[in-house]
């Protein structure tokens, strides 16, 4: 009875506890302030950005060369970290893979 008792007690302080607390932040909702693409034969290549300051740019090539075969991709992309930091990745994915390349607020290559 007394395990049950103290049970209920911690239940319902953690009840109160969390009670106590203001609601989470309503979250803005994001937009999209800029979008472009363009698609064809030999590739394609988009950008876009949000209101919350995250963006993306991309171009893919075909390659049908002894070298390669298929799309050879370049891009960046940014965004704001849960913590506050901003994080910038630019990228080449083609015949050795995707390779990324991150930096921070400092402009310090990042390991990846």
């Amino acid at each position: 009875m007394m395990k049950i008792t103290l049970l209920a007690l911690a239940a319902l302080s953690c009840a109160c506890a969390s009670a106590d607390q203001p609601p989470p932040a309503q979250a803005q909702p994001v937009e999209i302030v800029k979008q472009d693409s363009e698609v064809d034969v030999n590739g394609y290549n988009f950008e876009f950005e949000t209101s919350d300051g995250t963006s993306r740019q991309e171009q893919g090539e075909y390659k049908n060369d002894t070298d390669q075969q298929g799309l050879s991709v370049k891009g960046s992309y940014k965004y704001v970290a849960p913590d506050g930091q901003h994080i910038s990745v630019s990228f080449v994915a083609d015949k050795n893979g995707y390779q990324p390349k991150e930096t921070n607020d400092d402009q310090k290559p990042a390991q990846s």
